[in-house]
């Protein structure tokens, strides 16, 4: 796992080379504002060549963080990382680790018929029960989430994940009621909470893709304040403190989808800065009917933020993809960079997370972090 002294010893060695704020404060230490994402590519030999290529190229050029998850390219993705992990000459302990569960992961490839095969693989051995399923490849059970923790662990080869999501629990919202799916996101929880009690995860979050961005009535959408009252509900019933791991969340945010910074759609959270507080005099201070964007809720409650999409699975960096008006505003030698630092420079992300298995592109994605990002002023006023 991660620890405090191996994270600020990574940014000793790295810092110099970067802008204003490039590593930012994350767990027990701090990370770089510029991750590494595994989601796309074919599940080849060849792209794990060149995926493995590329988290080797990142840890030595300041990055440490690596994102994955369970099913990226039928688990292959977490397979690479972790052996690019255990090659690569910065220590593990210097590395933050993310992963998710949620989806199942087609372990051999894309099944001819994906029925049967999570009918065998998963029913029929009673891991999952039909009803547990949305779209035939989606469960949050603390049995299924105990599983896929413990197959990422086994694929990344390691002891302990540094991050351990929740992957995308609106999918559960086409099947389910609203409060059943607070109540699984509370009980797949309180399981990471054990786990992380065990130190097989550090922190727990949700990684979403349209809850937090949408309007309230969305039928995806979901309350980030009631997630976190699970979370403390959590804390306050296991371990020997009213403590919780729920730390992080992860959404699409880039400059064609800046929900999470330009819509209101939050309602005051019970906790400010980590401190339990009273309903009345939150409502008070901020008002009942206020509403907060996602960005500056996570801010308010102490919840990192990381953004995928940062580059928008590379339709930003084509010339001319990003509004001139904001291009001119940011700094970076070309649209991909200038787009990953957009991302950087919202208030209250963490990292912002780009996948790519091109060296290349990997020192282009790198390379936006030596230019400082916005302030919070100047990037509030590109909205204005």
């Amino acid at each position: 796992m991660a620890t405090r002294e191996a994270l600020w010893n990574y940014r000793n060695e790295f810092g110099d080379a970067f802008g204003r704020t490039y590593f930012r404060r994350f767990g027990p230490g701090v990370v770089a504002s510029v991750g590494l994402g595994s989601y796309l590519g074919d599940p080849t030999d060849a792209v794990d060549r060149d995926l493995a290529g590329a988290a080797e190229l990142a840890l030595r050029s300041g990055v440490n963080v690596l994102d994955t998850a369970s099913n990226y390219r039928h688990g292959r993705s977490e397979r690479v990382l972790g052996e690019a992990l255990g090659r690569s000459p910065i220590g593990r302990d210097a590395v933050v680790v993310s992963s998710k569960g949620g989806f199942i992961p087609f372990d051999d490839g894309a099944a001819a018929d994906p029925t049967e095969y999570v009918r065998e693989r998963f029913v029929g051995t009673g891991l999952l029960d039909v009803d547990d399923l949305a779209g035939g490849q989606h469960a949050l059970t603390p049995a299924f989430l105990d599983w896929s923790l413990d197959r990422s662990l086994d694929r990344l080869g390691l002891e302990s994940i540094d991050c351990y999501y929740l992957h995308n629990p609106e999918t559960q919202l086409a099947v389910r009621s609203r409060d059943a799916v607070y109540e699984a996101i509370e009980a797949g929880f309180e399981r990471l909470e054990r786990r992380r009690l065990a130190d097989d995860v550090g922190c727990y979050g949700l990684a979403t893709w349209e809850a937090f961005r949408v309007p309230e009535g969305h039928d995806a959408y979901l309350s980030l304040a009631e997630v976190l009252e699970r979370a403390q509900a959590v804390g306050e019933r296991v371990g020997p403190t009213d403590e919780h791991g729920f730390e992080a969340i992860q959404l699409p945010f880039n400059v064609v989808m800046a929900d999470a910074f330009t819509r209101a759609n939050q309602r005051p959270p019970a906790s400010i800065d980590g401190a339990t507080a009273d309903r009345e005099r939150v409502s008070e201070e901020i008002g009942d009917d206020e509403r907060l964007s996602t960005l500056e809720f996570a801010h308010k409650a102490g919840v990192s933020v990381f953004t995928s999409a940062s580059i928008a699975q590379g339709e930003l960096a084509k010339p001319d993809a990003i509004p001139a008006a904001v291009d001119a505003e940011l700094a970076g030698d070309t649209p991909a960079q200038r787009a990953i630092n957009f991302a950087r420079s919202a208030p209250g992300v963490t990292c912002a997370l780009v996948g790519t298995t091109s060296a290349d592109h990997l020192r282009e994605n790198v390379a936006a972090g030596t230019f400082d990002p916005m302030g919070a002023k100047a990037f509030d006023a590109v909205f204005m």
